[in-house]
């Protein structure tokens, strides 16, 4: 259900997004989901508190309440800035209908991004993807909520 990468990039920016960017992000996600009945967040801290990006994926989901959704469609995408590392992790109900190549094929198009710089364009790109695939399996519904915050969490204690 998790996939992880390890990009050899090098944060050089004093924030890993700008007030601006984080709008164009926030925007790709309230259009991820503006069709389907699934959740999508993003997660951004500067250090990975395990060893394993996945295994920090997992608990940043629970702590957000993920795994509530009614129809267990919630996806994450984490990134750790400083320590390089990144994973989406999608639980039961989207992950059964995806697979695990669905997963790899985010971190690698990510990875191709962050390499370049452009945080902005990997990070929009893979939601909007995750976006259509809640879509194909979990169309909206008239009594569909928007069971989850859509802005970026962050953790640690700089923004980076």
């Amino acid at each position: 259900m998790v996939v992880v990468g390890r990009p050899s990039i090098v944060v050089i920016m004093a924030k890993f997004l700008s007030k601006e960017q984080e709008k164009t992000i926030v925007s790709a996600i309230k259009e991820a989901e503006l069709n389907t009945s699934g959740e999508v967040r993003l997660h951004i801290e500067p250090r990975c508190k395990t060893d394993n990006a996945v295994e920090r994926a997992k608990e940043v989901f629970a702590e957000l309440g993920m795994h509530e959704t009614e129809l267990h469609n919630g996806v994450i995408i984490y990134v750790a800035t400083k320590d390089h590392k990144m994973a989406i992790w999608g639980d039961k109900g989207i992950h059964e209908k995806v697979g695990q190549s669905f997963w790899e094929d985010e971190i690698v198009l990510m990875k191709k991004y962050f390499q370049a710089d452009d945080y902005e364009s990997g990070l929009r790109d893979a939601i909007l993807l995750v976006g259509q695939k809640l879509k194909e399996f979990f169309p909206y519904q008239k009594n569909d909520v928007n069971e989850l915050d859509d802005e970026i969490s962050y953790g640690g204690k700089d923004h980076e």
